[in-house]
């Protein structure tokens, strides 16, 4: 009789083991076999299956949490090790690509600077102060509160070029803003003069008379149209003869009315040393800000979004078709009293990148980055088109939504006048998108309010900037409106295309790319270089860096800022 469990192995003789086991033998094995590995592979497989279901279920609390309040724990959002995004990241100093990964935490801090810092505060050996004057320059500086700030560094620069004597710049006043605070009510003044002092003469007020010879003459600015971004050698030429014929020269407009593009450095770190050196807003605007910033912080670090979904630039862009009849009318109107007549086609604008972020595409490429509803987020922006029926796909994802009219009080306001349509609240928003930790554009094409925010940044240490490259993201954004694509594959897709300038780091300024955006390498040196042309000076090396050290508390900060 045959014992059980020998499966029969017994019943040949030895000899028939030394050749192939035939069809029976190959039966009674692999029966062994499988019944001796399956009792080990069983518990493996069903360890296997509860970690896929454990995973799948905290990806999906994961997304419905955007539906859920939290309580507010940035410090948590530090350590949240999720999301990681390969991307291509050009090492400029060794002229080769790399590959690096770059996971949330890392993004609240602010990016590698290679041993670059800023550096334009000190000025060249054979920079002489000026001396004498050619006459008077005044300007006008028209557009919104950051279109004057570029015409007001390029005023200065002109004024050097000319050696004139600057008069205070006039601040626009136009119908959309309803803004009359003027230079002095926005910045402030006699720092401004102070800090330009070897640079340019600047004064409050042109004088009454001007000197020819033994004698005076009635003063009586003599009007010139600058042509669109004018070398030069327009100033040098026409400008400075029509300047010392008549004692003066009034220049407006004067938005754009001189050329970013200048082989001279020392003329670049000019327009820089005045844009983050001598334009500081006053001290009711920086205490304000001041106030805001240190609310947010209380509970950890805090992302500011530009959010450009406002009246005017929609009906720039012409991006009409997501809104109503009675809002593209509105739209239609404005556009025809303020732009050029020109046909626009809503999806091909989308398409080419030329439509704003609506803010819930902004929220849904947060997501996509690996932000939880958690983080903090300081809203910057004027009066949403569309109002709450725009804002509310945002707000669900992420409810920790602030603005400058939730954070402060009322009377801390209007102290300031920033609780209405004028430039000074976009000037608080402007010190409070500065100071964040991280700073999302959403439009960064004709607004220069991003597009100096971008570039001041840099110069503050290369603080990060996530930029949504809107072009690349339009054709994801339109496959999950119509349901062609997953929420998942979407988010793959938004991570795979982000672009390594987004996180602020020294990168070769684009041959489209404002000056005012990117002033690296101009306005930059190395404290260490083999070069010697990029080598700081010494009185640089020896000096505290602006790099904003992401432990100090926000007082220190602050401070340090405004040693600059």
């Amino acid at each position: 009789m045959r014992r059980s469990g020998t499966s029969g192995l017994h019943d040949k003789s030895p000899g028939e083991w030394r050749g192939h086991p035939g069809p029976r033998e190959w039966k009674h094995m692999t029966a062994g076999f499988k019944s001796m590995t399956g009792r080990r592979i069983l518990p493996a497989l069903i360890l296997l299956i509860c970690m896929i279901s454990l995973l799948h279920r905290m990806r999906d609390q994961a997304r419905n949490s955007a539906s859920q309040k939290s309580t507010p724990d940035l410090h948590a959002e530090r350590e949240l090790i999720s999301s990681r995004v390969l991307y291509k990241a050009t090492d400029y100093h060794h002229a080769s690509t790399v590959d690096l990964e770059i996971s949330v935490p890392t993004l609240w801090f602010n990016g590698h600077s290679t041993g670059w810092r800023s550096s334009c505060a000190t000025r060249s050996p054979n920079w002489l102060a000026p001396r004498g004057s050619n006459g008077y320059l005044v300007v006008r500086c028209n557009g919104g509160l950051n279109q004057q700030r570029t015409a007001i560094c390029n005023a200065v620069l002109a004024a050097r070029i000319m050696n004139a004597t600057l008069v205070l710049p006039h601040l626009d006043t136009n119908s959309f803003w309803h803004d009359e605070s003027g230079f002095p009510g926005i910045y402030d003044v006699e720092h401004f003069i102070d800090s330009l002092k070897s640079d340019v003469r600047v004064i409050h007020t042109l004088p009454a008379t001007w000197a020819i010879g033994t004698k005076r003459m009635k003063l009586k600015p003599y009007q010139l149209q600058p042509p669109r971004d004018a070398p030069v050698r327009w100033y040098e030429t026409t400008a400075l003869e029509t300047m010392k014929k008549h004692g003066a020269v009034y220049l407006t407009p004067f938005s754009h009315r001189l050329d970013e593009k200048l082989d001279n450095h020392e003329y670049q770190r000019l327009r820089c040393r005045v844009n983050y050196h001598a334009l500081r807003f006053n001290n009711d605007i920086r205490n304000l800000s001041s106030i805001i910033v240190q609310r947010l912080r209380s509970v950890g670090p805090y992302m500011a979004i530009h959010l450009r979904f406002e009246l005017d630039m929609l009906a720039f862009a012409g991006c009409l078709d997501i809104f109503t009849p009675e809002e593209q009318e509105i739209l239609k109107k404005y556009r025809k009293e303020n732009f050029a007549e020109k046909k626009l086609e809503y999806n091909h604008r989308r398409l080419i990148g030329k439509c704003p972020l609506t803010p819930h595409e902004v929220g849904l490429f947060l997501r996509a980055m690996g932000f939880n509803n958690a983080t903090r987020i300081y809203l910057a922006v004027g009066e949403v088109f569309g109002g709450e029926r725009f804002l509310k796909p945002l707000r669900d994802l992420f409810p920790q939504l602030e603005t400058r009219s939730t954070v402060a009080l009322p009377e801390e306001l209007g102290l300031v006048r920033a609780d209405g349509h004028g430039l000074l609240g976009p000037a608080v928003d402007y010190m409070v998108c500065l100071l964040s930790d991280i700073f999302v554009p959403t439009y960064d094409g004709p607004s220069n309010f991003a597009n100096n925010l971008i570039g001041q940044r840099l110069y503050y240490g290369f603080r990060t900037t996530l930029q949504p490259d809107r072009k690349a993201l339009a054709p994801h954004y339109i496959k999950l409106e119509k349901g062609l694509v997953s929420r998942s594959d979407f988010e793959t897709s938004v991570r795979q295309i982000i672009s390594p300038k987004s996180f602020g780091r020294p990168r070769t300024r684009l041959p489209s790319e404002s000056f005012y955006t990117n002033p690296w390498p101009e306005c930059f040196c190395m404290i260490s270089s083999k070069d010697s042309a990029n080598q700081c000076p010494l009185d640089i090396v020896e000096t505290t860096s602006v790099d904003i050290d992401e432990d100090e508390n926000f007082l220190d900060e602050w401070n340090q800022l405004q040693r600059l």
